[in-house]
């Protein structure tokens, strides 16, 4: 009998990028420098390769589209030939969420400083590789997981703040990234 996933709940984790992309060049940490690679300290304040844990109520963008080319071929008039193309990314987009919150109750501000460190070019645009693990509805089970590589933050929206209601750090996060993989779990 096939399991059905009941309810969505799934968890994203983000860390710095260890693939040098098109340019072979090391990626660099949050501290300005290049990593040694996975797990490189960033000092007493611990690891700049990682950006986060967190979840969300919805993520949308898990889809790879090929293109596809018509060739078409002499004296062949009932058809065409079909050949493989580049395959098409759609960004990851998150929504309702939030990183977990640091020790003491407040909220993560590293991906608004990734964001913002990007946009005033105070470094070279960091990369991070990213893990979206759908869980059995009781959490203690990953029954998909996804992962993107060398992903940049392309919109990052906040809540509408509300003081009668409880809304959360985080409303809406789109993720551009260079490749998506479904992985056995």
């Amino acid at each position: 009998m096939a399991e059905l996933v009941q309810g969505f709940n799934f968890r994203i984790s983000l860390r710095r990028s260890t693939s040098p992309g098109p340019t072979a060049t090391p990626p660099p940490s949050l501290d300005g420098g290049t990593a040694a690679g996975p797990g490189a300290a960033a000092g007493a304040d611990g690891p700049a390769d990682r950006l986060g844990d967190g979840g969300f109520q919805e993520c949308a963008g898990l889809e790879l589209e090929m293109e596809v080319g018509d060739h078409p071929e002499g004296g062949r008039n009932d058809g065409l030939a079909r050949g493989t193309g580049r395959i098409r990314l759609q960004p990851i987009v998150l929504k309702r969420g939030m990183l977990v919150p640091t020790p003491g109750g407040r909220a993560d501000t590293a991906l608004w400083d990734w964001l913002y460190g990007i946009v005033s070019g105070e470094r070279r645009a960091a990369r991070y590789d990213g893990d979206i693990e759908v869980l059995d509805p009781t959490g203690a089970r990953t029954v998909a997981h996804w992962r993107f590589t060398r992903g940049l933050p392309v919109k990052l929206t906040g809540p509408a703040l509300n003081a009668r209601t409880g809304e959360i750090a985080m409303e809406e996060l789109h993720i551009a990234h260079e490749g998506l993989r479904l992985e056995g779990t």
